[in-house]
């Protein structure tokens, strides 16, 4: 029987916080309730990589993240505290930033097709004669030669016997029997199974298949029998060897076939406990015969947040975008459809242009204008990605809106569509995985920063123009999720979250208050500003729900934000005299800006406290499994990465929660402070009551709140333990609080397990049930 998780609690496996720094936490985990750990990924990554996503040898823990020695010493105590194991794996893609660092890419490159590791990566043997394009010239290959800035050294070694390749910190082998070519240099070159380009051909010139836009990270083809069992030996060991209880699957979507990747994933693991980070539209199911138990929670983050929204204060602050626009000189914002084809369509056009070409070299036939015609469909497709025959609808969405939108194309877009949709084509089967990229590049990484007017909106598996949600449609979400995924995980933060779960949860009050919001804006613009009104209210509102912060990660926000706005600045070409703007934004945040953002802050900090607590204790009292990121038990004001993968202090932490559970035994509560000691309370008593009365959690049934003020409570039954939070704490307090509103209960005493407060048979009014905290949490006595 497949043991699951009740909880989970992630952490962040790097060289700064090992296997064995995490054995040392365990058992703060087990403490603050936590049911299981949740491990980043453990395979040898690129020397020094902080996130592990870029693995480069699967047989190995990799020795600076604690090797495998450490996980078998963090898999003990992990055992002794009673937690279980959930580890992430990355099935798509490996790096090779450092070529020599992974064999398999190394050997590819030393022996090209003769190598036994070639069938491993997504190449195209169509192009440059089967040689593999490496696109790390910083110029033309003639420029670089006639520069003299690639040397050889023939000196042989144990991975390459005929010498080296040096370009500046590049180092590839050389092929066997080219080194007495050293001499002639173009020669030598040509001879090599690789073919040096120009970084910027990686745009449009690639022949290998990678994850995104990232050349750094080229594609695996796991659905080759050979391919999975190499890449996926050592993590099926520690699922058989008990090192590991279940396993979290990166980016499914970049497979050719993740339904069936994940079948033979459960033979592997004998159906261990596995969860996919899929990104669902609104709308959109997980495909219901994956062999999954569920997501990793982003569906579950956006009902959490969408129920604490004001939907008309948003509206406003649609008005005040058009006023930034109009004042900046910028033309009217699109539709949110609009925009996101827009996007999607440049991504399709310059970074992934190389990806839709590939499509084009697979048809079977040609097809005039194939390359401007794919890129709009692909443009137009609405998910991710289709799973045929399933998803056929997604794909026709696509065709008849790209046909819509382009009748010049039409006759092209007819041609293509019965390829498409033959699965027993390459590019059928390969179109899937351009539409996960170019949706993730054009519309997490580009469009999210340029549709600033609530940050809290833009967060991954959100969909900006769904503003709220009504409490009716959280509760049916709830009630689906139970019915169909019980077992998938929700989250608040993660580590790819846009801004975290408290930063969302302050910026959630400007829409309460946007008259207000406007005011602040227009101030802060005036000390300092980009020129580019809605990239100044994104940037003000990261200071604003990440305040205090320091002028350097505020930078390192504000210049990651702009460069993927791509807008008056991009990654590939920064425009440095706008960057000023940006720049004189972040500094303006320790100087003339403080008084105004501490003033400002301190007005909506306790509604944003308010928010925090009401969506901490429904993510962690909802159906599904509760993930908690590392140092999410407090405040946490983090922003994108790597803001987010900040050191956590494990021990002061530990500390704050045995004080904690001191004085509560005292009979004394933790205030809602700056200490975010109220948080820890919140999430130690919901974490613990589910890993020990998990019984309690067997249903779902909205709570019934009655009275005046009713509008402002989300009230859950979920079979024993009855849930109640607040949302619209401005509007709340406006109106003079809660007045008569009462929540009806079952004529049971009941007892608040996070004031211990015991609560009378019957209803009880709000106002009461909720002095103390903006939540409650009861349960009834049996």
């Amino acid at each position: 029987m497949t043991r699951r998780p009740l909880s989970t609690y992630r952490l962040q496996i790097r060289q700064g916080f090992t296997l064995d720094d995490a054995a040392e936490a365990a058992g703060y985990l087990a403490d603050l309730g936590a049911s299981w750990a949740y491990l980043s990924p453990l395979l040898a990554a690129v020397p020094g990589s902080d996130h592990g996503y870029d693995v480069v040898d699967h047989s190995r823990v990799d020795p600076e993240r604690g090797g495998p020695e450490g996980l078998t010493r963090f898999a003990a105590a992990a055992r002794a505290a009673g937690l279980g194991i959930l580890v992430d794996i990355v099935p798509n893609h490996v790096g090779v930033a450092l070529p020599r660092a992974n064999h398999w890419w190394w050997d590819l490159l030393r022996l090209g097709t003769s190598s036994r590791h070639a069938i491993a990566f997504d190449i195209d043997r169509r192009m440059s004669a089967g040689r593999v394009r490496l696109p790390i010239l910083g110029s033309s290959p003639a420029e670089v030669l006639a520069a003299g800035e690639i040397t050889i050294d023939t000196t042989p070694a144990d991975d390459a016997p005929d010498g080296t390749l040096h370009y500046f910190d590049h180092v590839l082998p050389l092929a066997p029997g080219t080194a007495d070519l050293a001499d002639d240099l173009p020669a030598l070159l040509d001879a090599q199974h690789y073919e040096l380009r120009f970084w910027e051909d990686q745009n449009t010139e690639l022949d290998y298949r990678r994850f995104f836009a990232v050349s750094e990270l080229a594609g695996i083809r796991v659905e080759i029998p050979d391919v999975f069992e190499e890449s996926h030996r050592e993590i099926v060991r520690w699922i058989t060897e008990g090192l590991a209880d279940g396993l979290r699957v990166d980016h499914p979507d970049g497979l050719v076939d993740p339904g069936a990747y994940l079948e033979r994933l459960a033979d592997a693991t004998g159906a261990a406990y596995t969860v996919v980070e899929k990104i669902l539209e609104p709308g959109e199911e997980l495909p219901s015969w994956w062999r999954t138990d569920g997501t990793t929670g982003y569906d579950a983050l956006v009902e959490f947040d969408r129920v604490l929204i004001d939907g008309d204060g948003v509206r406003a602050l649609d008005d005040l975008d058009a006023r930034l626009r109009e004042d900046s000189g910028l033309p009217e914002a699109e539709s949110w459809q609009d925009l996101i084809h827009s996007t999607k369509r440049m991504i399709a056009d310059e970074l992934l242009r190389s990806e839709v070409r590939r499509l084009v070299r697979a048809l079977p036939f040609g097809v005039v204008d194939a390359e401007e015609a794919l890129a709009e469909i692909v443009a137009s497709f609405p998910v991710y990605r289709a799973y045929l025959p399933a998803g056929h609808e997604h794909l026709q969405h696509a065709l008849d809106d790209a046909a819509a939108r382009r009748p010049d194309l039409a006759t092209a877009i007819a041609e293509l569509a019965p390829l498409l949709f033959d699965t027993g084509l390459e590019i059928a089967e390969r179109f899937p995985q351009v539409t996960g990229a170019v949706m993730a590049k054009g519309v997490e990484d580009t469009a999210f920063y340029r549709h600033t007017r609530l940050g809290t909106l833009t967060e991954v598996g959100g969909d900006p123009s769904i503003a709220s949600i009504t409490v009716d449609a959280f509760h049916d979400a709830q009630r689906a999720r139970l019915a169909s995924w019980p077992h998938s995980l929700t989250a608040l933060s993660t580590h790819d979250t846009k801004r975290s779960e408290d930063v969302r949860a302050r910026l959630s009050v400007l829409a309460e208050m946007p008259e207000r919001w406007a005011e602040v804006l227009t101030q802060l613009r005036g000390i300092a500003s980009t020129g580019h009104g809605p990239l100044d209210a994104l940037l003000w509102q990261a200071a604003v729900g990440a305040w205090p912060i320091t002028a350097e990660r505020m930078s390192q926000y504000g210049l990651k934000a702009a460069r993927e706005a791509a807008e008056s600045t991009a990654w590939q070409h920064p425009d440095e005299d706008f960057e000023k703007g940006v720049i004189a934004i972040a500094q303006a945040t320790e100087g003339p800006a403080r008084p105004l953002l501490d003033a400002f802050v301190a007005e909506i900090v306790d509604a944003g406290r308010v928010n925090s607590l009401s969506a901490k204790l429904l993510q962690l009292t909802a159906p599904g499994v509760p993930d908690v990121y590392q140092g999410t038990e407090l405040w946490d004001h983090s922003l994108v990465d790597p803001d987010n993968r900040r050191p956590v202090d494990f021990g002061a932490r530990a500390d704050l929660l045995r004080r904690v559970d001191e004085e509560a035994a005292r009979g004394i509560l933790p205030p809602v402070d700056d200490s975010g000691a109220a948080k820890m309370l919140v999430v130690s008593r919901a974490l613990r009551l589910r890993r020990d009365h998990d019984e309690l959690f067997d249903g779902y049934r909205p709570g019934t709140v009655a009275g005046e003020a009713s509008a402002h409570a989300v009230a859950v039954d979920r079979g024993g333990v009855l849930a109640v939070a607040t949302r619209l704490p401005v509007g709340l307090a406006a109106r003079g609080g809660w007045g008569d509103t009462v929540l009806l209960r079952r004529e049971i005493p009941a007892t608040d397990v996070l004031t211990g407060r015991r609560i009378a048979a019957g209803p009880v009014h709000l106002s009461e049930l909720l002095d103390t905290y903006p939540v409650a949490l009861l349960v009834e006595d049996r």
